[in-house]
């Protein structure tokens, strides 16, 4: 086995603690994470240790930046989970009133809960769209920008409803607020 090749990700069959995959390399050492045994420290150089060639693997090499973004990418499309974003505080339990123009139209009332979900679900799906045009192969880089442009005009659009949120970490960023 080439130690030289061997990086984060890399799936190994140890004789004694089973199959396992690479954490993190450290100069001597890989830390590797054993399905029965959790992670272990094993010598790089340990003959015990086999490295598990998957089939049909491409020979394309991905950092592991990218192989965050994938992950990132899988967990918002398949898992369901959503980050939890609250409400400010004197916001609970609000109504906000829509006051058509034509007094013989009735107003519109809707709970602020219900109106904050709805700007929450729309921030969350433009971070999904980013992470598509960033990870799309047929887009040139060019082709990126642009629309990732657009999509910080979006944000921008929407920082009127950055009072709504209860932490400053959740707002929405658009073109000036990006540099800061």
């Amino acid at each position: 086995m080439d130690q030289l090749t061997l990086g984060i990700g890399t799936r190994l069959q140890h004789t004694q603690f089973g199959p396992g995959v690479i954490v993190g390399v450290r100069y001597a050492v890989y830390l590797i994470s054993f399905i029965h045994h959790g992670i272990k420290e094993v010598d790089k150089n340990d003959s015990h240790l086999d490295e598990i060639l998957p089939e049909n693997v491409t020979e394309e090499i991905e950092t592991h930046s990218e192989m965050e973004k994938s992950l990132l990418k899988i967990l918002r499309l398949w898992g369901g989970q959503q980050e939890v974003v609250a409400l400010g505080d004197k916001w609970k339990g609000g109504i906000m009133v829509l006051q058509p123009g034509d007094k013989t139209v009735k107003p519109k009332e809707v709970p602020v809960e219900a109106f904050f979900h709805k700007i929450v679900m729309a921030r969350d799906r433009l971070r999904v769209l980013e992470q598509q045009i960033n990870g799309h192969k047929s887009l040139s880089d060019e082709d990126k920008i642009n629309l990732q442009q657009y999509i910080t005009r979006i944000y921008g659009s929407f920082t009127t409803f950055n009072v709504l949120f209860k932490n400053k970490e959740h707002w929405f960023v658009g073109e000036k607020g990006a540099g800061e």
